[in-house]
């Protein structure tokens, strides 16, 4: 029970997708039976939780790092969550705050971007906002918008 109590540890420390607390469990030697008892008693005792997983995942993600949802998505479909998990999880990124995410991200790319032509800086910015996850129609409706002003 020494994996159980060093389990319930690290997923109190952050909220863990069942697959990272299955390879932690393979990585300190838990196999079989053992393996599948220990994350039964995580889920339980709520130390492990998809959905709440999938939903600070998401939120975390969107608010710090300005990920877009395609790339949420994937990271997640990476991590072994359910779909029901993810499309519950996308539903918490507000469509207004996303909007600002990506023009604010746009911006701060944009005033990097020195060299090349007017048609070169818009490929790079659009190509650098699919990078970071944001839907290819909405980039490209924000970089044009963008370049209006100009």
């Amino acid at each position: 029970m020494q994996a159980l109590e060093r389990m319930r540890k690290y997923c109190a420390y952050q909220e863990r997708s069942q697959l990272e607390v299955r390879r932690k469990l393979l990585e300190v030697g838990q196999r079989g039976n053992d393996l599948e008892n220990i994350l039964v008693k995580l889920i339980e005792e709520n130390f492990l939780n998809e959905e709440r997983f999938a939903l600070a995942y998401a939120r975390g993600k969107f608010r710090m790092k300005g990920w877009g949802r395609n790339r949420i998505i994937r990271e997640l479909q990476q991590k072994g969550v359910s779909p029901y998990c993810i499309n519950k999880a996308m539903k918490e990124i507000d469509g207004v705050d996303y909007q600002k995410t990506l023009s604010d991200t746009l911006k701060k790319k944009a005033a990097t971007l020195t060299k090349g032509n007017h048609f070169a800086k818009q490929q790079q910015l659009s190509a650098f906002l699919i990078r970071k996850g944001f839907e290819q129609e909405m980039v490209w409706d924000a970089v044009k918008r963008y370049f209006e002003k100009d």
